[in-house]
């Protein structure tokens, strides 16, 4: 049994087929299929039912995931001790960030490592906040932006960089565009546009519209806040916004603020609190939550 047989199983389990785990290894699809019929020889055990559209763990599969993760944390952890004895920063870090991730703190803080140890690898995506919060506890990324609704998942710590509150946004020319507030029971019928679902403030809007006894009518998803200002202008619809995004654009809608439990929006740091961390992931966290 060899690690590498154990880094293609648990790819193949996580990304639920053959193919998408060799895109995601850069290794030819035919390789990963023979080193886990390998290893399934190894184990006398079939680990994955291939008879369906899509790839699904067996019984023993399922038994032996755990272990295999674990194997393969604790060689990269042993890896990583010998780096931090060495005091290098060096290898790669994998960054995420939800696509209305304010300011320039993401670009500077990539920036500024690179400057300082040009020989680390830095790769950056952007992504839905409950994909990247996956990605991390799954080890994809080492550190991400995220907004949240609620408590991070067990695993993942967060150091917050932004809370404020959502406010209501309409066109000029809306039928509420002369009120200064506006309680949520009042969008019942209206046509609301939002953040993609997996966002969190999409998550907030939801969860806030339930509390106040209906479910909301998403008419309109945008990833970029802005074109939701922008749908709203056209008289499409409502949006509920950060209300620094509403006020930095007075030219474009008019903000009435939320009457009731207030809703607001978190963006945070999130990293692995479980789990070997390189030095050069290590030394990124350490800039960013000094930054913030």
């Amino acid at each position: 049994m060899e690690l590498r047989q154990l880094r293609y199983f648990v790819a193949v389990a996580e990304e639920a087929g053959f193919t998408r785990a060799a895109e995601r290894l850069h290794v030819a699809q035919p390789g990963i299929s023979a080193q886990v019929r390998q290893l399934e020889r190894e184990f006398g055990q079939e680990l994955f039912d291939r008879s369906g559209r899509s790839v699904k763990l067996t019984e023993a599969g399922e038994a032996v995931l755990p272990y295999a993760r674990a194997a393969l944390w604790a060689a990269d952890g042993a890896r990583l001790a010998v780096d931090e004895l060495s005091g290098l920063v060096r290898g790669r870090v994998a960054v995420g960030t939800v696509t209305s991730m304010p300011s320039d703190l993401v670009p500077d803080l990539l920036a500024g490592l690179h400057r300082d140890h040009p020989g680390v690898e830095i790769t950056l995506v952007e992504g839905a906040s409950a994909d990247l919060l996956r990605d991390l506890l799954e080890g994809r990324l080492d550190l991400a932006f995220v907004g949240l609704a609620g408590d991070p998942p067990h695993g993942i710590a967060v150091q917050t960089y932004v809370d404020e509150r959502l406010v209501v946004v309409v066109a000029e020319d809306d039928e509420l565009a002369g009120r200064t507030r506006v309680a949520l029971p009042e969008l019942r019928d209206r046509r609301l546009m939002s953040l993609p679902r997996g966002t969190g403030i999409r998550a907030i809007v939801e969860a806030g519209c339930v509390a106040a006894g209906f479910e909301p009518t998403i008419a309109f998803e945008a990833a970029d806040p802005l074109v939701l200002l922008q749908l709203v202008t056209r008289g499409l619809g409502v949006a509920v916004v950060p209300a620094s995004l509403a006020r930095a654009h007075p030219d474009l809608v008019r903000m009435i603020e939320i009457d009731g439990p207030e809703l607001r929006g978190r963006v945070a740091l999130a990293w692995r609190s479980e789990g070997p961390m390189s030095p050069a992931a290590r030394e990124l966290v350490r800039r960013a939550r000094a930054a913030l």
